[in-house]
């Protein structure tokens, strides 16, 4: 099998495709500038990791040594000004080291649309990148894609989020163009089929799901899928600056993502051509729906690989003792850490003697109130206690969690099974730290419409009081 590079192995779409590539027999090396972002991540062990950046040709020679083929899945969230320019610089730079080093074919992820129909700034920037990979002269595979549907994916998070968060939807023009979506699962299909396809060289290829709809049916249809009444208005005065702060205003998506964004959907995206049918006769697409319902089940397993929040980098952890409350993949997330003075083993010990008899680390009597009030209205409450008074397993149930996943010394995930207007999970990760540990305890929560955000923010305060205590204490315990 080939080796193959991957670029942007961080982010939303390469992080999926590269397990998909392992699972297929290739060799895989990840080019990142910081090579611990790839820390963590269940296939790092199997992967070759090259340091480098695309902004600096003089460390690409050594990253495309002895590979057969590249993925290229690096473009900028922001179209315009320098980042458009930086996106191009960057292309034209690997594209020339690729040919130097003799590579048999290049694959890049671009975005739909007529470059006729006065595309966007954004759209423009897509295939502008395009086209500067090719000036190198090694064969290039451009494939375009318009939404691509799975948690995680920020088109689809914008939908998700507007369409969760807002009964009634003020409307503006863009929300009545058509696209077609893809589902994440298809479009990698698509991505790792072109390593099987020499007569990919040199094509660009439209790639897209079953069903074409406007923007307004995609929020329907995710109101269907979750069994929302959601209603549109249209109202053809807001622009897209207005419309990208409406964005930032109820979405996490800040605003200077949400807008080139949102100029982009301006121009229609649709498949114009055949030749993926042809090229990939294997490859059937799903419908719009089906994806939304494998994106949502994903979410509800826990099984949210990548996020486009995965590009921003570290800075979206905490520092030691700091709480952070932040938003994404559909999910609520309040995470905490702090240091430990005893080994992982010890401090897991403390963690998997949580609930049943022993009661909970901090304020019991509230969590037996929660679970009193749960049983009230027909839900589990904490009468079921656990199985054993230490060990736990997946699978077990413990008080109103489940276990979702026990990882020895480094990893214990609880789904909650009591009655809340959405889906929750408390987790806690052990790391070790010097002579200690690290503990980090994240509470999860993906709310279902406005009842699912009232409960979050309604019960913050008391959830907040009981999560600082709980970590406190787990840390007091562990080290004593």
């Amino acid at each position: 099998m080939d080796r193959v590079l991957v670029t942007g192995a961080t982010g939303y779409i390469g992080g999926r495709l590269v397990p998909r590539l392992l699972d297929a027999g290739h060799t895989v090396r990840c080019l990142a500038r910081d090579p611990s972002r790839l820390d963590g991540r269940p296939w790092r062990s199997r992967v070759e990791v090259a340091a480098g950046d695309l902004l600096r040709p003089e460390t690409l020679p050594d990253a495309l040594r002895d590979v057969d083929a590249a993925f290229y899945l690096v473009h900028s969230m922001r179209a315009g000004g320098p980042f458009e320019q930086a996106d191009v610089r960057a292309a034209r730079a690997f594209a020339h080291a690729a040919q130097a080093a003799g590579l048999r074919l290049v694959v890049y992820l671009g975005g739909l649309g007529d470059p006729a129909a006065g595309l966007s700034a954004h759209l423009r920037s897509r295939q502008a990148t395009g086209d500067a990979l090719r000036e190198g002269g090694a064969p290039v595979c451009e494939l375009r894609a318009a939404v691509v549907v799975g948690s995680g994916s920020i088109s689809f998070e914008m939908i998700r989020y507007l369409t969760e968060r807002l009964p009634v939807m003020v409307c503006p023009q863009w929300v009545y163009v058509r696209a077609q979506p893809i589902g994440i699962d298809d479009v990698l299909s698509y991505l790792a089929a072109t390593l099987e396809t020499s007569a990919v060289a040199g094509r660009t290829i439209e790639i897209g799901g079953a069903d074409v709809l406007t923007y307004g049916e995609m929020m329907l249809g995710y109101a269907r899928v979750r069994r929302l009444r959601r209603r549109l208005v249209p109202v053809p005065v807001l622009t897209p600056r207005l419309s990208s702060y409406w964005v930032d205003l109820v979405t996490p998506i800040p605003s200077a993502i949400s807008r080139p964004l949102i100029e982009g959907l301006r121009n229609e995206v649709i498949v114009r051509d055949r030749a993926a049918a042809e090229l990939f006769p294997g490859i059937s697409p799903i419908g719009y729906e089906e994806a939304v319902v494998r994106a949502l089940r994903d979410l509800e397993d826990g099984a949210v690989a990548t996020s486009w929040t995965d590009a921003a980098g570290r800075e979206s952890e905490p520092r030691r003792d700091e709480t952070r409350l932040e938003s994404g993949e559909g999910m609520i997330v309040e995470r905490r850490r702090c240091h430990v003075d005893a080994s992982p083993a010890q401090v897991f010990r403390v963690v998997c003697s949580v609930g049943g008899a022993a009661g909970w680390p901090y304020l019991d009597v509230a969590w037996r109130l929660r679970g009193l009030a749960d049983r009230l209205v027909g839900g589990v409450g904490m009468r079921r206690g656990r199985r054993d008074p230490v060990e736990l397993r997946p699978g077990d149930a413990l008080d109103f969690w489940r276990v979702d996943a026990v990882e020895p010394d480094r990893l214990l995930r609880l789904r909650a099974e009591m009655l809340v207007p959405g889906s929750a999970w408390l987790q806690f990760e052990v790391r070790p730290e010097g002579p200690g540990s690290e503990l980090v305890q994240s509470a999860f929560f993906a709310p279902r419409g406005l009842a699912g955000l009232a409960y979050w923010y309604l019960l913050y305060p008391i959830h907040r009081l009981i999560f600082s205590g709980m970590i406190s204490e787990l840390a007091r315990r562990s080290a004593a």
